[in-house]
């Protein structure tokens, strides 16, 4: 290979790298379906909440659920799920959408345990001198809770061993339990869980 025939083919090579770089660094936006699964690697996402969501609800909304039976709704608070993965992953995000996907069902009734101290606060200012007398509220008049939802998010994150190889593979494992206890006596009423195991690959040299 000639001086010649050497530049002409570094400068190609290095136009080539130059595209690539430019093509690569471009910004794109692209809308999706809520109902679209999408996954961009192995950790925790919107997805996974909305599969989580929807397995855990759906046995409790079946007319074969003793609960769900019910002439006189039950009455539920959520004390949240504790993340035990060391992710920082939003588990209210998950609560909240079961809270309402129960509620959509009109099978069940929810304390608002997150407003409780803005609701002593606007009660307590009603009885402040400042509110007309006929148009307050009565106070002890809350409805308390008979069942207690509970939850707990765990993950094992695998890694392949060090070989020779062109991509490196991730194993993640997520497990969902949750629990609705029973107040007054404390028993267990109900428990279930959502697995997920996903595998990611990938290359060693890339972007």
């Amino acid at each position: 290979m000639n001086q010649f025939v050497r530049i002409q083919y570094v400068f190609i090579v290095a136009l080539f790298a130059v595209v690539v770089a430019v093509s690569g660094c471009r910004s794109s936006t692209k809308t999706y379906s809520p109902e679209d699964v999408v996954h961009y690697d192995e950790s925790y996402d919107a997805s996974d909440k909305k599969k989580i969501v929807r397995d855990l609800v759906d046995p409790l909304v079946q007319d074969t659920f003793p609960l769900a039976r019910q002439t006189e709704k039950p009455i539920l608070v959520v004390y949240g799920i504790s993340n035990r993965t060391s992710e920082h992953i939003s588990t209210d995000g998950i609560t909240d959408d079961i809270r309402m996907e129960l509620l959509k069902s009109g099978k069940y009734s929810f304390v608002n345990e997150t407003q409780r101290a803005n609701i002593e606060k606007e009660l307590n200012y009603q009885y402040s001198g400042n509110v007309d007398p006929s148009t307050r509220l009565q106070k002890a008049k809350q409805l308390g809770a008979e069942y207690m939802l509970t939850g707990t998010l765990r993950s094992i994150e695998k890694k392949q061993p060090r070989q020779v190889r062109l991509q490196k593979k991730t194993l993640k494992y997520y497990s969902l339990n949750i629990e609705l206890t029973n107040i007054e006596t404390s028993l267990i009423e109900w428990a279930d869980k959502v697995e997920i195991v996903r595998e990611s690959s990938k290359p060693f040299i890339g972007w």
